[in-house]
């Protein structure tokens, strides 16, 4: 691996924002590798939006993306894949919830697979939390089969050519079976490692919220027959190029 870009989505999380960015330029400055960290401020209604631009100012390699309105952890996720430039792409909420100096266990895996997935070895969320991420992890292996064990992890890796073949519409909290199904659909290689999972200490999750959950499952179900319709095209794509070099 040559060169990283680091994605943080973001959405009014000024309490955390400065002690992430510091946390992961710090580690990022020891990779010993070409790297950019790249800030989505994703519609955010308190300071986290000035908070960057005054950090960025100091913070090697550093680029803000912003947008209005909140489009969602998906839509950030996105917009932050568009403006990446680097070989391989790490993203990490900006909650606070992870430690980024764990990246070198995700790089030590990246000669054996093209996605590897942080999963919370000791959750730190609220029961019901964890209960709803339970049955969305059972629906989704009934679904997809198995993918990783713990799906919405915010710490993964990935090559960036992977984001070139999978096409990813979801802007909630979809977005990660969407990333993981779709590529495991195309042939990539995932696999995954624990990381620690540290306690919430300032500002709102909304991973819990009714609106979010109800549009992660329609989008989930759409997906679900897009991904279909995908596999049925490029099956007949493949026969047709058989059947004209049998010719």
């Amino acid at each position: 691996m040559n060169s990283l870009s680091i994605v943080i989505p973001a959405y009014n999380e000024a309490a955390n924002i400065a002690g992430v960015l510091q946390s992961v330029s710090a580690t990022a400055l020891k990779l010993n590798m070409d790297y950019e960290i790249i800030l989505v401020n994703d519609g955010s209604q308190d300071q986290t939006g000035i908070l960057a631009r005054e950090l960025g100012s100091y913070i090697p390699n550093f680029r803000l993306v912003e947008h209005y309105p909140n489009r969602g952890y998906g839509g950030a996720l996105k917009a932050g894949f568009a403006a990446a430039a680097k070989e391989w792409i790490a993203f990490i909420p900006g909650d606070g919830q992870f430690d980024f100096a764990e990246i070198r266990r995700l790089i030590d895996r990246a000669s054996e697979a093209d996605i590897i997935c942080g999963y919370r070895a000791n959750r730190q969320d609220p029961f019901l939390r964890k209960v709803n991420a339970f049955g969305w992890n059972t629906l989704i292996r009934l679904l997809f089969g198995r993918l990783c064990r713990d799906i919405d992890c915010g710490f993964k890796l990935i090559r960036a050519e992977v984001l070139t073949h999978v096409n990813l519409e979801s802007n909630g909290a979809m977005v990660d079976t969407e990333l993981l199904a779709a590529a495991k659909a195309r042939g990539y290689r995932i696999t995954e490692v624990p990381v620690t999972h540290l306690p919430r200490t300032a500002g709102e999750s909304t991973g819990a919220d009714l609106k979010v959950i109800f549009k992660a499952f329609r989008d989930l179900l759409a997906f679900r027959l897009r991904l279909n319709r995908e596999i049925v095209q490029t099956k007949a794509g493949s026969t047709v190029t058989s059947s004209s070099t049998m010719g």
